[in-house]
C-alpha cells in the first residue's frame, strides 16, 4: 500500500512539473504586443479602416527591442500589425536602419516589409533597393528588386539578394557586379562579408582590371588586404602571359601570383608554355619561378624545344627575357637532345649556355666539353651555330662495323644547317679516330692522326669531307693493322645508353612518380572537397565561419 502511494505521489509530481514547464513554455512563446510611444493624434475610422487605430504625426512605436518612426500609420490591435507611411524608419539596436516611404510589420510573425526607396543601412554597408522584407526571427534581409550596396571603396550590384545580419553577410544567387576603383567582379553566386570585406565566388566568375583578368569557378577575395585564391578551372591573363592551376593565390599590392598543380604559364608573344605544379610570378619584377615537374617548351625552327630542371627562372621583359634551369638539366628536340648541370638562354642575344658536364647529341653524334654555347638567329628563329669550349670530343658508332669515330680537340666551333650540324671546325691539339668507307659502304682504312685544326662537312649526320690543318702527324691503317686498344682516344666515353630520344625522357623516374602522386592527390581533394579552406581564410576564418540560417518565408501582405 506504501509503494503504491508512493508511486502515485511521483507521478502527480512529474505531471506536475511538465504542466509548469508547458506553462512557461507557451508564456515564452506568446507574441509581444506592439507598444504605442507617440503619435501627436489618434482616431478610429471604421468605414475606411476597420478595426484600426489611425496614428498620425511623430509616430513611435515599440516591439521587442525594434524601433519603428513614420509620419503615419494604421494599428491593427488584434492581428498586432502595423501598416507605415511617409519617413518610415525600423531601427533594430545600433546595427540596423531601414528606412523607405512604406512599411508593415507583424508584431506576432517578427517579419517587416518596406518598399518605395528603401535603404538598408548598417555600420559596414548601405542596400537601396524597390522593395526589402526582413525576418527577425532568423536575422534575415531580402529583396528581389534590382539593389546597390555600397561598402567602403566597394558598390554591388544585383537583381536580388540576402542579408544575414549577425553575419553581415550578403548572398548573391544572380547577377551581381561588385565595382571597385582597381577592379571589377562579376559572378552568379556570391558571398560578400560587409565587414572583413571577404567575397566568395561559388560559381562562373570574372574579375578584371587594368592589370590583369581573371578566371574562377571557386575563389576567395579579400577585398580590404587585395589578397585571393582561386580553385576549380582558375586562370590569370596579363596581356603576354596566361597563367593556370588547381590554385591560384595572388596579391594584387604586389601583383604577387602562386599556382600549385598543373600549373601551366603561357607565353602568348614568344609562343613559349612553362608546366610545373607549382609557381611563383612576380609581374612587376617580370619574373618567374617553377619547380616540381618543370618544363618549358618553345618554338624554334618550327618545332618544339623541352626543357627540364628541378627548377625553371624566367626573368626579364618581352624581347629581353632570360630563362635559367637548375640542377640535372635535360632538354629535347627532335633533331637535338642533351644533358647538363644548368642552363642560360638569353632571348635578346640569341644564346644558349649549357654549363656544367654538358653533352649533346645531335643526329648520331655525341657532343661534349667543359661549355657549350648554342647561337640561335632571332630573325629567322633558328639554331644558327655551336660553340664548345675547352675538352671538347666528338663522338659517332661507326655506321657498319663496331667501332667508334672520334674527334678530339680544345674548342669546337660549329655551324647548323637546317637544325642538324653542317659545318664543324675543331681547332688546337686536335685528335682524330676514323672509320673510312667507300661508296659501296666498304671499310678501306682507319684514319688516325693528330694535327693542329679539323674542318669537317656533315651530311646527314655523316662526315662528307674532312680535312686536316697543320702538323699533320698519322696514317691511314689497315683494319687488321690497328688494335682494338688504339681505336680509341684517351678519355673516350660512348653514352648512348643516355640518350633522350622523347620529349618523355627529358622526366627522370622520380618526375614521373611525383608527378602522378600530386595529380591523384589533386583529384582526390577534388571529390572530397578537402581543396575547400584557402590560405587568406585561415587568417580570417573567424569572421566567416557562421552557416546561414534558413531561408525566410516572405511577411503575407494586410488586405
Amino acid at each position: 500500500m506504501k509503494k503504491s502511494l508512493f508511486f502515485i505521489f511521483i507521478c502527480l509530481s512529474f505531471l506536475s512539473v511538465q504542466f509548469t514547464f508547458a506553462q512557461a513554455k507557451k508564456k515564452a512563446q506568446t507574441p509581444k504586443t506592439i507598444v504605442i510611444e507617440n503619435a501627436d493624434f489618434s482616431d478610429v475610422d471604421q468605414v475606411n479602416v476597420p478595426d484600426a487605430l489611425l496614428l498620425t504625426g511623430n509616430v513611435k512605436v515599440n516591439h521587442d527591442g525594434v524601433v519603428l518612426t513614420c509620419n503615419k500609420a494604421y494599428f491593427f490591435q488584434k492581428e498586432n500589425y502595423l501598416k507605415a507611411f511617409g519617413n518610415v524608419q525600423l531601427v533594430q539596436g545600433d546595427t540596423l536602419f531601414l528606412n523607405s516611404k512604406y512599411a508593415e510589420y507583424s508584431g506576432n510573425a517578427r517579419k517587416a516589409f518596406a518598399t518605395g526607396n528603401a535603404v538598408l543601412t548598417s555600420p559596414d554597408a548601405t542596400l537601396q533597393t524597390d522593395t526589402i522584407n526582413f525576418d527577425r526571427n532568423v536575422q534575415e534581409v531580402f529583396y528581389n528588386t534590382k539593389g546597390t550596396i555600397v561598402n567602403k571603396d566597394n558598390t554591388l550590384v544585383s537583381k536580388s539578394g540576402r542579408y544575414y545580419v549577425e553575419q553581415k553577410k550578403f548572398q548573391f544567387l544572380t547577377e551581381v557586379t561588385i565595382t571597385n576603383p582597381k577592379y571589377i567582379i562579376k559572378s552568379n553566386h556570391l558571398d560578400y562579408y560587409s565587414n572583413s570585406g571577404h567575397t566568395y565566388l561559388l560559381g562562373p566568375s570574372t574579375i578584371t582590371s587594368k592589370a590583369n583578368y581573371i578566371y574562377t569557378e571557386k575563389g576567395f577575395y579579400d577585398t580590404k588586404k587585395n589578397l585571393a585564391h582561386f580553385l576549380r578551372k582558375s586562370y590569370i591573363k596579363y596581356d603576354d602571359r596566361l597563367i593556370e592551376g588547381d590554385s591560384l593565390f595572388y596579391n594584387r599590392n604586389t601583383e604577387f601570383a602562386s599556382a600549385t598543380r598543373n600549373v601551366k604559364i603561357t607565353d602568348s608573344i614568344n609562343k613559349g608554355v612553362v608546366k610545373g605544379h607549382y609557381a611563383e610570378l612576380y609581374k612587376l619584377k617580370d619574373s618567374m619561378f617553377v619547380t616540381k615537374r618543370a618544363v618549358a617548351i618553345n618554338l624554334v625552327e618550327n618545332d618544339s624545344v623541352y626543357i627540364h630542371g628541378q627548377k625553371l627562372m624566367v626573368t626579364g621583359k618581352e624581347g629581353e627575357r632570360i630563362l635559367r634551369a637548375y640542377k640535372n638539366v635535360r632538354f629535347y628536340k627532335i633533331d637535338m637532345s642533351g644533358k647538363c648541370d644548368s642552363i642560360h638562354s638569353d632571348s635578346k642575344s640569341a644564346l644558349t649556355k649549357l654549363i656544367g658536364n654538358p653533352i649533346l647529341w645531335n643526329g648520331e653524334n655525341q657532343i661534349t666539353g667543359d661549355l657549350m654555347h648554342l647561337i640561335g638567329d632571332n630573325t629567322t628563329r633558328k639554331i644558327d651555330s655551336l660553340k664548345v669550349l675547352n675538352n671538347t670530343f666528338l663522338i659517332s658508332k661507326d655506321t657498319l662495323g663496331t667501332g667508334y669515330n672520334q674527334v678530339k680537340g680544345l674548342n669546337l666551333f660549329g655551324k647548323f644547317r637546317d637544325g642538324k650540324l653542317h659545318d664543324v671546325d675543331v681547332i688546337k691539339n686536335t685528335e682524330v679516330v676514323y672509320f673510312m668507307r667507300n661508296d659501296a659502304n666498304e671499310l678501306i682504312g682507319i684514319n688516325k692522326n693528330v694535327s693542329s685544326k679539323i674542318n669537317m662537312i656533315l651530311e646527314n649526320n655523316a662526315v662528307e669531307t674532312i680535312t686536316f690543318f697543320n702538323k699533320v702527324d698519322g696514317d691511314i691503317y689497315p683494319e687488321d693493322e690497328l688494335p682494338e686498344n688504339a681505336r680509341k682516344l684517351r678519355g673516350m666515353v660512348w653514352r648512348g645508353d643516355e640518350r633522350i630520344k622523347s620529349k618523355d625522357d627529358i622526366f627522370t623516374a622520380e618526375d614521373n612518380e611525383m608527378n602522378e602522386k600530386l595529380i591523384k592527390q589533386g583529384k582526390d581533394e577534388e571529390e572530397k572537397g578537402k581543396n575547400v579552406p584557402m590560405k587568406v581564410r585561415k587568417e580570417t576564418l573567424d569572421y566567416d565561419k557562421k552557416k546561414p540560417a534558413e531561408k525566410p518565408a516572405k511577411i503575407p501582405k494586410k488586405k
